[in-house]
């Protein structure tokens, strides 16, 4: 299970301003730490996308080899080279 994580940070100029502009009575969140739960959580979803949109790619690119390309392998085979590559 995850732990509870505190965070202090500090902006000043700009940036507060813009801080300022999404909290509070005339933004659209109550408080920072929403604000910034809220733009952690955007940031995850961009990496996890990015990640996706990669392994699309590249099974995009192995579906579009052609069959012949191919080398049949047995379980054996592809435990060793699992192995080999895992080691140290």
């Amino acid at each position: 299970m995850s732990k509870t994580m505190t965070l202090n940070v500090r902006v000043s100029g700009l940036l507060g301003d813009f801080v300022a502009t999404n909290v509070g009575d005339d933004g659209v969140y109550e408080n920072v730490s929403e604000y910034v739960r809220d733009l952690i959580r955007r940031d995850m979803a961009r990496a996890e996308g990015e990640t996706f949109q990669r392994l699309k790619a590249e099974l995009q690119h192995a579906f579009a080899a052609p069959d012949d390309s191919y080398q049949a392998l047995d379980a054996d085979t592809v435990i060793t080279r699992g192995r080999r590559r895992s080691a140290p």
